[in-house]
């Protein structure tokens, strides 16, 4: 058996292969510069054009560009009306962000556990937090893999609240033949680095509801009811604050990344699907470790690929998995720490241990892969090498 890098022996690869990264090319880089020779910087055209190529891809009818996901979530809460002493029911396994935007507007996030083998929303667990302040409920599509939006939209149906989609790992998705840009009241997409498609940061709320987009549309410009664009073409300095808004804009020079970027994503998706097929194919049979489990009717965008260890068949716990791969040049990473655990919300909500087991367990043993569309076979031969030296070595 081969010695460990961690150990002292030679790693697989000489130097790390990340989790996920960004592919920017010559296409990318002339938009981003012929944007900067333009009259326009920010709040031009290039943003209706970045919109409109957005909801198209997504199947939205509405787009709303904004500064990032988080951006995008706020924007989404605030168009619902939600605020103080309103609660919003939140799956624990996914970042952040995605109860933090409840928080923002004065709400309470109420977390509610996962599925076990796919780390989606359990709808049951989201049932049974619901009580008469609820709102809204916020699905992540963790991974990439969109949630049970059918059973999801009877469940907000039936108690008369909000459906947010938390996509931004999504883009490219779709659940029972509909992408994931329609699928709820709005949904939320990251444009960060790692995730399909990027334009630096950025962010976008798809809804295909006109009074909704315009309400975000106002909520990312400080709440004023006009941009600079829309009064320079009428010969107009008027403008109105009509609301409390934030400055969520996204810039015309990151929309015009975003606008080449969209058109790759086809391919850069079917590239992302392949790479998963390549694992699972390596990965089929393995008693130490199994992939995410994905639900019939779906696609899968596949922004994360998650492996869950079996404990059981370890000598060691998921801190040395994770320790010895990245030794071997595998840049893994875990997605996430569930976000009842985190300091802020133990210590300002009372949350804690025991409150979403099933997320608290999945947790402990879960890695992420690397899969981004510029990985190579000999790449993932790298990952599939690292992973057999790595479990090899710490199998009972």
């Amino acid at each position: 058996m081969q010695k460990l890098a961690i150990d002292g022996g030679d790693p697989v690869r000489p130097r790390i292969l990340p989790y996920g990264r960004q592919t920017i090319e010559d296409d990318d880089v002339a938009a981003v510069v012929d944007t900067l020779r333009s009259d326009w910087l920010t709040t031009g055209p290039k943003v209706a054009e970045f919109e409109a190529t957005f909801a198209n891809a997504a199947g939205g009818g509405h787009a709303v560009a904004v500064s990032n996901g988080t951006a995008a979530l706020h924007a989404a809460v605030y168009a619902l009306g939600i605020g103080p002493r309103d609660e919003v029911i939140v799956p624990t396994m996914t970042f952040a962000a995605s109860a933090n935007c409840a928080v923002f507007q004065g709400a309470t996030p109420v977390f509610c556990d996962i599925d076990p083998g796919t780390l989606l929303i359990d709808i049951d667990s989201a049932a049974s937090k619901i009580t008469p302040k609820t709102k809204a409920i916020v699905a992540v599509d963790f991974a990439g893999q969109p949630c049970d939006y059918v059973s999801l939209r009877q469940l907000a149906a039936s108690q008369g609240l909000k459906l947010i989609a938390d996509a931004c790992h999504s883009l490219g998705g779709s659940d029972a033949g509909k992408t994931v840009g329609g699928l709820a009241d709005i949904t939320a997409f990251s444009m960060h680095p790692v995730k399909p498609v990027t334009t630096g940061e950025g962010g976008m709320a798809t809804t295909q509801d006109g009074e909704l987009a315009s309400r975000m549309r106002q909520f990312r410009s400080h709440g004023i009811t006009s941009d600079h664009r829309e009064r320079e073409s009428k010969g107009s300095w008027f403008y109105e604050m009509v609301d409390l808004g934030y400055n969520y804009r996204l810039t015309d020079i990151q929309c015009a990344l975003g606008i080449t970027q969209l058109r790759k994503l086809p391919l850069w998706l079917d590239r992302r699907r392949a790479i998963a097929a390549l694992y699972d194919r390596a990965f089929a049979g393995r008693s130490q470790f199994t992939p995410l489990t994905k639900r019939n009717g779906i696609v899968h965008a596949y922004h994360l690929y998650v492996i869950k260890l079996d404990p059981s068949a370890l000598t060691v716990d998921r801190a040395q998995v994770f320790a010895a791969l990245r030794a071997e040049g595998i840049g893994v990473n875990v997605h996430y720490i569930p976000v009842h655990l985190h300091p802020y919300y133990r210590r300002e909500f009372g949350t804690g241990t025991g409150l979403c087991p099933v997320a608290e367990a999945g947790y402990a043993h879960i890695i992420s892969l690397p899969i981004f569309p510029s990985m190579t076979d000999a790449d993932v031969d790298d990952v599939v090498a690292a992973v057999d030296k790595v479990i090899g070595a710490y199998t009972r």
